[in-house]
């Protein structure tokens, strides 16, 4: 019995989805990672813990309805898309991308009551240009547009719902069947627990079996049932998850530990900077020296002076490489490896 790696375009994807739903209940469900940290993991999936996924996001959200795709169909956020669409009786939406500049996308539904899943930065340029067939105005027909792939700035946040977009933020990963935390949340069933090391566990029928032909890896990762991920949180009081960012991006530079992902904020809360990622480069004084890559008009002065101003001076970056924009993988996640190229070509 064969399991399902989603290949091709949106429209045979959703072929080979159709079927696989309703096809032998052994069969599982491949999907890569991105691979933005290195390179990418295969993690099969059974038909009960997508179906799991599902039916939990259902219920959090209170309705179904059709799904439009505007994610890359073969990860997992763009299949679970096409899955929850056929699972409610639909057909899901698939935006066509504009022919004459190669990006943007057209085809948006009039009608009202559906749901739609995309990326900071994604929102963030559809905001920006209501110029897409009126996208921000469909937006603002969309039952709920789940927001996911990465951290999502709380101004950003505050424009869409400035605009009239309803936005639910999201945490999972390919691991988890798609996100599984909403808002902070956990999904009905699905299980969140931090350990002494502040690294995040997700247990629950959504977890994923194995990392195909990669035994070693998946006993490292799936530990008595749960999923150990690659992230730090902390719970609240009230059993809400903030998300604090990957457990590698703390940079051990000098014997200091700087949490990247806070200096990054900060960076972005500068009037003349549009994107930022912080990252630890390798260094023979430093150990890890803290690099800003940044789309914007600043100086390495400015933002150092920038970061100073809310946190520990040690923690500015030591070196700004400035980018026309943050390069991204296709599923919206910054490409850090193509980063960490720019850094080493800048020295």
């Amino acid at each position: 019995m064969s399991d399902l790696t989603p290949r091709g375009e949106p429209a045979a994807v959703v072929e080979q989805l159709r079927a696989w739903l309703t096809g032998p209940t052994g069969s599982r469900l491949v999907v890569e990672t991105s691979g933005s940290t290195g390179r990418p993991k295969r993690v099969a999936l059974t038909r009960d813990a997508v179906l799991a996924s599902v039916a939990a996001s259902a219920r959090r959200l209170g309705a179904t309805g059709p799904w439009v795709l505007a994610l890359p169909q073969t990860y997992v956020a763009g299949v679970q898309v096409i899955v929850r669409s056929l699972v409610a009786g639909h057909e899901p939406v698939v935006l066509a991308r504009d022919p004459s500049t190669g990006s943007g996308q057209r085809g948006w539904p009039t009608g009202e009551g559906w749901f739609v899943s995309l990326v900071p930065t994604q929102l963030a340029r559809l905001l920006d240009d209501d110029d897409q067939d009126g996208a921000v105005a469909a937006l603002r027909r969309a039952h709920t547009v789940l927001l996911g792939g990465g951290p999502i700035d709380p101004m950003l946040r505050e424009r869409a719902a400035a605009a009239g977009v309803h936005v639910v933020a999201t945490y999972g990963a390919a691991e988890t069947a798609g996100g599984c935390v909403y808002d902070g949340l956990p999904l009905d069933g699905v299980a969140v627990a931090v350990g002494e090391s502040g690294r995040i566990r997700i247990g629950g029928p959504t977890v994923f079996e194995e990392y195909v032909d990669d035994p070693s890896l998946t006993a490292e990762t799936l530990v008595d049932g749960w999923y150990l991920t690659s992230d730090a949180g902390r719970l609240d009081e009230d059993g809400r998850l903030a998300v604090l960012g990957r457990v590698d991006d703390v940079v051990v530079t000098g014997g200091l530990n700087v949490p990247a992902p806070a200096v990054a904020a900060r960076l972005r809360a500068h009037p003349a900077v549009a994107q930022v990622e912080v990252l630890g480069v390798p260094d023979e004084e430093w150990g890890n020296r803290v690099v800003a890559f940044v789309a914007g008009a600043i100086t390495l002065d400015d933002a150092r002076d920038w970061v100073a101003e809310v946190h520990p001076r040690p923690w500015a970056p030591r070196e700004l490489v400035l980018v026309t924009e943050i390069p991204m993988l296709p599923n919206g996640k910054p490409d850090r490896q193509a980063l960490l190229a720019l850094a080493g070509a800048a020295t």
